[in-house]
């Protein structure tokens, strides 16, 4: 029996090394019932609040703003600009995200808007952060493609995803 687990333990391991768990993540590890309240009812506390949307919202919003790719951090590129997003809910079961990009000299704003239809999406958002370059790359429930691009950091994006995941169950429930 030990060599059992000892066998499965080290195929655990050398999958992880060699990358096999791959550098992108899903946050659905994180979401399951008892944590599942104890974090929804740290967020209202923490914004000082009895709905969890906006409790969610504001926390999503909060990372992002934190996590936001500015200009400052992009050493080596020739046009470098601040990205900065911003998260609102349009309708029951719609999330609008708003797309900040200002260059880095001049005044030039340019912003884009799409909304996310949430309702039958798998609502658990999955995130890249890979080893070469800044950025995380937040991947779209609807099509896996490119959503949000946050500053390379691990935990905030693991964060930021948790905290989409949950907003994305909290507005599938309207």
């Amino acid at each position: 029996m030990q060599l059992g687990l000892t066998r499965r333990l080290s195929g655990l391991l050398l999958l992880l090394a060699l990358g096999g768990g791959g550098p992108s993540v899903a946050a659905e590890a994180q979401l399951s019932g008892d944590e599942q309240a104890r974090y929804l009812a740290e967020l209202k506390r923490l914004y000082l609040t009895n709905d969890e949307r906006k409790a969610l919202l504001t926390h999503s919003n909060v990372l992002l703003d934190t996590y936001a790719l500015r200009a400052a951090y992009q050493v080596g590129k020739v046009q470098r600009s601040d990205l900065r997003y911003q998260l609102s809910v349009s309708a029951p079961g719609e999330l609008l995200v708003r797309e900040e990009s200002r260059a880095e000299k001049g005044t030039a704003l340019t912003v884009r808007n799409s909304k996310l239809s949430v309702f039958g999406l798998d609502p658990y958002i999955r995130y890249d952060c890979p080893p070469s370059g800044i950025v995380c790359v937040l991947n779209n429930p609807a099509d896996g493609s490119p959503w949000l691009q946050v500053l390379r950091d691990h935990q905030g994006a693991e964060e930021l995803a948790k905290s989409l995941s949950f907003l994305i169950r909290n507005l599938q429930k309207n």
